[in-house]
């Protein structure tokens, strides 16, 4: 038995995809469509948008928020997970990354379960909380400008319902947030990592999936 976790190699994380993953056609379609982007390294990996999909179906939701949504493949992903009338609330800057993702939400038959909204995500998450969406959200996941991440901490805290989930992407940044920092991101990831394990709004496990997945349970 092991008493950490246990590294991968190129032909383990083979054996885990091909023993785990479970892709629609339209899923597959867009991560293939993503490789060959120029930043395609800010992509989540296919094992991680169906852990999301778990999370996301074990916890009953309904209504869900992505801060980032880069081409589109874990709107995708959690769209998919939620029921018929499911709803994500899509916040990006980007028309050029989105537009890749559109068509196959289309293709998927969930882009009518995707409200995507091209405009500054403190933005949106303000004008839903003037709005009284308080308390309204299952499920929040933030992957977006790492300097950001507090405020959107902070803003879907308040729009999930106690017993709510906010997942975090890159939170171990490469192994960078375990040594001095050197760049604004790496600091403020840094921050919002201490200040995480001592917040008793929620309950916490930061796991080494990906670059790192911080799950935070709204108490």
């Amino acid at each position: 038995m092991s008493n950490r976790t246990l590294n991968l190699d190129d032909t383990l994380y083979r054996y885990v995809l091909d023993h785990s993953l479970r892709e629609h056609p339209a899923q597959t379609a867009l991560r293939e469509a993503t490789r060959s982007h120029p930043s395609a390294n800010m992509q989540i990996s296919p094992e991680q948008g169906q852990f999301m999909a778990l999370l996301v179906r074990l916890l009953g939701a309904r209504r869900t928020i992505e801060i980032g949504v880069f081409t589109g493949y874990s709107a995708l992903s959690v769209a998919l997970a939620l029921p018929a009338d499911g709803y994500v609330l899509a916040c990006d800057i980007s028309d050029d990354y989105t537009r890749i993702g559109r068509p196959y939400w289309q293709a998927a038959g969930v882009a009518g379960k995707i409200d995507l909204q091209l405009a500054p995500a403190q933005a949106t998450l303000d004008a839903r909380l003037a709005a009284g969406e308080a308390g309204s959200y299952d499920f929040a996941f933030i992957d977006a400008d790492k300097t950001g991440y507090d405020g959107y901490y902070e803003r879907c805290l308040q729009l999930l319902r106690p017993g709510g989930l906010i997942a975090i992407d890159n939170v171990l940044w490469s192994g960078n947030v375990a040594r001095p920092a050197e760049t604004a991101d790496t600091a403020a990831l840094q921050a919002l990592n201490d200040k995480l394990h001592h917040d008793e709004r929620v309950d916490l496990s930061l796991l080494p999936i990906g670059d790192g997945l911080t799950l935070a349970r709204k108490r």
